[in-house]
């Protein structure tokens, strides 16, 4: 029963936050990216789900992946084969049909970890799951072995 509302609660805060972010630092977005958004935060948190002990740099950098490829999926439908022109990074280096770009790669690993917090916050806060527990680079067990 909790994740009927689960789900759907941390779509619309993530698209919500995503839509925002865009209107801050754009001056505009489109409705198209509440559903980007939600699906980009949806992916953060389902990251650590499966395995509580993952590095959060890795979470970061799954989460940076999985974010570019939406965003790239988003743009060829939205703006290639629909001809939206919502964004065009066309004149950004490195980038892949003017729809993703390095730059905004490495901004997503950076942006991702507070997808990553606040995900883990509502579900603990809210749906009473885990408490959030973070090992930057490795597991303690990792570190532990080692000496």
């Amino acid at each position: 029963m909790k994740s009927i509302i689960k789900y759907p609660m941390l779509f619309l805060f993530g698209g919500s936050i995503y839509y925002l972010l865009e209107i801050i630092f754009r001056g505009y977005s489109f409705p198209a990216m509440v559903a980007c958004g939600g699906l980009c935060f949806i992916i953060c948190g389902a990251i650590n789900e499966k395995n509580r002990c993952m590095p959060l740099v890795l979470q970061q950098l799954v989460a940076a992946a999985g974010i570019t490829a939406i965003e790239f999926l988003f743009g060829l439908v939205l703006n290639v084969l629909l001809g939206l022109h919502m964004w065009d990074y066309s004149n950004m280096p490195g980038n892949i049909l003017g729809q993703i770009c390095p730059q905004f790669t490495v901004l997503w690993f950076f942006l991702s970890a507070l997808g990553i917090f606040l995900d883990d916050y509502i579900r603990w806060a809210f749906f009473r799951e885990e408490k959030p527990h973070y090992h930057l680079f490795r597991k303690k067990e990792e570190r532990r072995k080692r000496k």
